[in-house]
């Protein structure tokens, strides 16, 4: 590897770790700020949370690279131009697609490492990341009693405490509402004092109280007419024993979850693709079968025949009609009535095959247009940091969040258009990359034919001069 290659690439390996760590950071913080509420307060740990991010993280990376690769693209060649390294180099006779060779390589086995990534490990990382991710919301959270509120986080009771004594778990003025024997607060505990601890690992919660009272309602008698009847037990302590084991983390079998579309790889997305389809073409090949038994050929002779041009048809229209044909009437439009009826549910389950076989096809085709993506980030990055000439993270930032916007705006619009059969589905997933391809290219033939139509500098002269002939 010749010299310019290894400071190009040094150049540019820097600047893109960064900001892939970056942009991996801001993405996935975004992904799971919508499920901070389901997460927070239930005492998993550090280490189930630093799994969880793990798998989210593997998943936000095809997502993430092309971004990396456009920001570090322009940081990179930016920066050589704007230290007029770039200039140097042209100028020894090195045209600038060779100076841009080590990067496109570099990008191009990015972008086919990025597809076995996003085919073979992405798949298995959101099986365990949604299936962990379940699992903590079935998760209830830690208890947490308040003075002088009801906590209802333990199945079947009601407790209330209104003083806490420490930190040793002493409380006083404890209320209890039992309903484990169903009614309607039909046993009561108030006790003076008590202590909490847990007991069995943590699997229990162990109540004790002194000095209080049981009251029962036994309404027994009450079906019979005679009056409810409360019982009165008084106790110096008494112990009380609650399962937290609803309040453990308990993990789900990943097999209810490997079915979809997001934990398969191209082959099993295929397949599945492929029967929906079928499923799709045998609903339809059948249907002038299934609709033919509702139709019945009816005749009435010419006599009858004078009710038939009728337009209007209502209750009035059908009493002035003979029996015979009010009968055989009544007899058609109910047949309509079954035809429409059944013709309306047939479009709608043949619209839920097809959008769900564009569903599976459209993750299919997004393994690939993630990896191509790369490559046109490239191709856009390299030739406009050539241009522009400014390095650092001013102007590069805002250009490639704009293209980033443009990309992700134009992906999810051919994502939604192919989900609804708009258009063909390879169709609307290539199209944003079908898009910026002549972006890219325009760019490179500028930056190879070193004109400064782009540049800043020119637009501040044109302002300036238009600035000046108005005065």
């Amino acid at each position: 590897m010749k010299k310019l290659d290894k400071l190009i690439l040094r150049s540019f390996i820097g600047p893109f770790v960064l900001t892939f760590a970056v942009v991996e950071f801001i993405l996935l913080t975004q992904y799971m700020l919508k499920y901070l509420d389901e997460l927070v307060g239930k005492d998993l740990g550090a280490a189930i949370f630093g799994e969880l991010l793990f798998y989210f993280s593997l998943n936000m990376a095809p997502v993430a690279l092309p971004l990396a690769v456009l920001l570090s693209a322009l940081m990179t060649f930016g920066t050589l131009g704007e230290h007029h390294e770039l200039t140097a180099i042209k100028t020894s006779g090195i045209a600038l697609p060779r100076i841009l060779r080590p990067v496109l390589i570099f990008s191009v086995v990015l972008a086919i490492s990025a597809f076995f990534f996003n085919n073979y490990v992405v798949p298995r990382a959101n099986l365990k990341a949604y299936s962990l991710l379940w699992d903590i919301r079935q998760t209830k959270p830690t208890m947490n009693f308040k003075e002088g509120a009801f906590y209802n986080g333990i199945p079947g009771y009601s407790i209330k405490i209104n003083e806490k004594l420490g930190d040793d778990g002493n409380v006083r003025d404890v209320m209890i509402y039992d309903h484990t024997q169903g009614g309607n607060n039909t046993r009561v505990i108030l006790a003076d004092s008590g202590r909490m601890y847990t007991a069995s690992n943590d699997n229990y919660l162990v109540l004790e109280l002194f000095k209080g009272s049981i009251y029962v309602n036994q309404n027994s008698g009450a079906f019979q007419g005679s009056s409810e009847q409360f019982v009165r037990q008084r106790f110096g302590e008494s112990k009380l024993m609650f399962s937290l084991a609803s309040f453990n983390l308990s993990r789900t079998r990943e097999e209810y979850f490997a079915d979809n579309k997001m934990m398969k790889n191209i082959s099993e997305l295929d397949f599945i693709t492929d029967s929906l389809h079928t499923q799709a073409g045998n609903e339809h090949s059948r249907f002038i079968a299934n609709v033919d038994p509702f139709y019945m050929y009816l005749s009435v002779d010419t006599t009858k025949a004078k009710y038939s041009g009728r337009a209007r048809i209502n209750e009035e229209f059908d009493k002035q009609l003979p029996e015979p044909v009010a009968t055989t009437y009544v007899m058609a439009k109910n047949k309509a009535r079954n035809i429409k009826n059944y013709t309306t549910g047939y479009i709608e389950r043949l619209n839920s095959t097809i959008r769900e076989a564009n569903n599976f096809e459209i993750e299919i085709w997004k393994k690939y247009t993630q990896s191509a993506s790369i490559l046109i980030m490239f191709l856009i990055g390299a030739p406009l940091g050539a241009i522009i000439k400014k390095g650092g993270l001013g102007v590069p930032v805002i250009i490639s969040i704009i293209f980033f916007i443009i990309m992700y705006v134009l992906s999810i619009l051919g994502e939604k258009w192919a989900r609804e059969s708009l258009v063909p589905v390879p169709v609307g997933m290539w199209a944003s990359n079908a898009i910026l391809l002549p972006i890219g290219l325009f760019f490179l033939y500028q930056a190879r034919h070193d004109s400064s139509l782009l540049e800043f500098d020119l637009w501040r002269k044109i302002m300036a001069r238009l600035r000046r002939s108005k005065i």
